[in-house]
């Protein structure tokens, strides 16, 4: 279904927050702790990488960016931001690195259409540079809508732009296959479930980090046989509610990983980890086997029967 409505303006983004990592030793920290390289970040480069348990599931997601040579940017669901910063701070021990909140000091906004367009020009998605005193991230478009975020000091970034509804920057950030870790799926996925390694959030020939030897060990070994695909459904859908599929009523043949309403208000458009073999027939439902029906859609990237299947 595609119910793009003439889209163009910029919205707070309150859902996510922001954790500064500042010392000598940052780069070299978040190396050991995320599945992506944060070591080899050029001035311009933004990259997706995970925090991940022992047992390889995500606890967050974060879009990460060097700011400075001796200071990396980390932007990640503000639901799991407190956790998240206090697991990553167990870990600092006698590395020069201070992880700090620093949501309430910048001002995080989404920039979508025309106005996004002024900022990014023809820029390369997950690129970087700085306009008018913020730093500015160019992401993927959406159904051929440009996007990018700005952050920069709350009390200097002064925002005239048209409001853009935040339930409609939801919307697009579903539609773009991206998937972001909420307090309700926190530890639920390992990074290939999410499509995670397809859209650059892993590196497998980085290194050691917590539950690496998991995430490589579904790579390379097949074990992986639930992927995440966009669907749509005629109810309200929310991060963490199972799927069931009509066959079995027993247990859930998925969850959900993220949902916004569609912007025509007939339903939402969700991101749904589902068991692979649940596709073959029979229908899938939201919260139980006779729940509302979800339909199936195209994400923006590939994920093959064959690479599901042996990744």
């Amino acid at each position: 279904m595609n119910t793009l409505l003439p889209m163009n303006g910029a919205v707070p983004l309150t859902h996510l927050g922001v954790i500064d990592a500042r010392g000598a030793d940052a780069a070299k920290f978040l190396q050991g702790q995320l599945t992506n390289d944060v070591a080899t970040l050029g001035t311009s480069t933004v990259r997706l990488a995970g925090f991940c348990s022992a047992k390889g599931r995500l606890q967050a997601s974060f879009v990460v960016w060097k700011a400075a040579p001796d200071e990396l940017m980390l932007v990640c669901a503000a639901s799991v931001l407190p956790a998240t910063l206090k697991r990553l701070s167990m870990f600092v021990l006698r590395a020069q690195c201070k992880l700090r909140d620093a949501t309430a000091e910048l001002a995080l906004w989404g920039l979508v259409g025309d106005i996004a367009r002024v900022f990014v020009g023809e820029r390369e998605v997950w690129s970087k540079h700085d306009a008018a005193g913020a730093t500015v991230i160019r992401l993927p478009d959406v159904d051929g809508l440009p996007r990018c975020l700005v952050l920069g000091p709350a009390k200097e970034l002064a925002v005239t732009w048209s409001p853009l509804s935040l339930d409609h920057w939801r919307w697009l950030d579903v539609r773009s296959g991206i998937p972001v870790i909420e307090a309700a799926t926190v530890e639920q996925f390992v990074p290939q479930m999410l499509n995670y390694e397809i859209v650059g959030g892993v590196d497998f020939q980085k290194g050691c980090y917590p539950g690496q030897e998991i995430v490589a060990r579904s790579q390379y070994r097949g074990t992986i046989k639930r992927r995440m695909f966009l669907f749509d459904v005629d109810a309200l859908a929310a991060a963490g509610q199972e799927v069931f599929h009509s066959a079995d009523a027993s247990q859930p043949a998925g969850m959900v990983v993220n949902a916004s309403p569609l912007p025509d208000g007939s339903g939402s458009s969700a991101l749904v980890e589902v068991k692979l073999a649940s596709l073959d027939d029979g229908t899938l439902h939201l919260d139980t086997a006779d729940g509302a029906v979800l339909r199936l859609g195209a994400l923006p990237y590939a994920v093959a029967p064959d690479t599901a299947q042996t990744t």
